[in-house]
């Protein structure tokens, strides 16, 4: 599988997206899965861009 990589709004957009559905009441593998990330790249997204919106990135 060819290896993607995301911009910062990408990225941003994404964790919203995973915001809402774990809000859902979703696991977070399933979220994982749902944006096609592993889920230490989601912790490390979240870690990095948690409360950023796409102008502050």
């Amino acid at each position: 599988m060819k290896r993607k990589r995301h911009n910062p709004e990408q990225i941003i957009r994404k964790l919203r997206t995973a915001e809402q559905l774990l809000n859902q009441g979703q696991a977070v593998a399933d979220v994982c899965r749902a944006l096609e990330v592993s889920a230490p790249t989601y912790y490390r997204w979240q870690q990095l861009y948690g409360g950023m919106k796409a102008t502050e990135a």
